[in-house]
């Protein structure tokens, strides 16, 4: 089992400077706050990080800063994903990974492929790179699963497809899987809320938004529950249970960019057609991070 992907992942936000442009002082100190508080490791340019709207020259600047900070402190996942396998392909081929420590790869989105598509989506996608390649299922966002017999199938096949990151928010699905992975195949959460019970089932950890704004606590919760120590990780599931379920409702990543803009990290800047949250949910956001003790009113 590879250790690097256990534990809590953080899908890194791309911080915008009010024009528009990235951010690399605010993403120095995005990172850092994650190294200090303890994250297992980042994920850059995942849908959090809003990589549909970064340019290609773009994405190599970000990968090579995020590289420079790191200084291989924590692993480093990079997102590569889309809906055309050539394009994927191609840009696995394009960037300098060699000091990449695996590949986070969406579904395919909005093609609404067969099982049999998705299959051979990800084997041309393992066929074209020697790092460790991490699915993701986000039903939510490509509109078509990954049933658990092809995220099996793909596990069993292709010895470099080493994880999932499951965000179909079916539990049953994820216990299957769970139930009858190889054995060194870790099952990743992708929702934040659903870490816990995924953790209890057999999960081996999460790959975050919440862990951007706070890594230390987020991060207590899943190493307690790696551990067993679930009365620890069932008190900070509820501390921070409306604080996460209030970071989506108007989608991801304007509620954690605007926690990090209380926090001082980051401006709530985002792309079109992403916009900052609204005014009402900015303060039920403030009055949440009091109620978990992270602010003061």
């Amino acid at each position: 089992m590879d250790d690097r992907f256990r534990g809590l992942g953080v899908a890194l936000v791309t911080p915008f400077a009010p024009k528009g442009n990235i951010d690399h002082a605010a993403l120095e100190r995005l990172i850092e706050h994650q190294i200090t508080h303890g994250v297992d490791y980042v994920v850059s340019m995942g849908t959090t990080g809003e990589s549909a709207t970064l340019t290609a020259q773009e994405k190599t600047q970000l990968l090579g800063q995020t590289i420079e900070i790191v200084r291989h402190r924590v692993p480093i996942v990079l997102g590569v994903g889309g809906n055309n396998t050539a394009e994927v392909v191609e840009a696995l081929r394009h960037f300098d990974l060699s000091d990449v420590d695996g590949i986070l790869s969406v579904s395919p989105y909005y093609n609404k492929p067969t099982q049999e598509g998705i299959y051979q989506h990800y084997k041309a996608i393992a066929q074209a790179s020697l790092l460790p390649i991490i699915l993701y299922n986000v039903p939510g966002r490509t509109a078509s699963n990954i049933k658990a017999e092809t995220t099996l199938r793909l596990a069993r096949d292709l010895k470099n497809i080493v994880a999932i990151k499951e965000a179909s928010g079916d539990l049953g699905q994820i216990a299957t899987i769970l139930k009858h992975r190889p054995k060194d195949f870790l099952v990743i959460s992708g929702d934040d809320a659903l870490t816990l019970p995924i953790i209890a089932l057999g999960g081996d950890g999460v790959i975050s938004v919440v862990g951007n704004a706070l890594p230390e606590e987020f991060g207590r919760l899943v190493h307690a529950a790696l551990k067993g120590d679930l009365d620890t990780a069932r008190a900070e599931h509820y501390r921070l249970l409306e604080l996460i379920d209030l970071l989506f409702v108007e989608g991801n990543p304007g509620g954690v960019k605007e926690v990090l803009k209380v926090l001082g990290i980051c401006a709530n800047t985002l792309r079109l057609p992403l916009v900052p949250v609204s005014e009402a949910t900015a303060k039920k956001l403030y009055h949440a991070l009091a109620d978990a003790e992270v602010v003061k009113l």
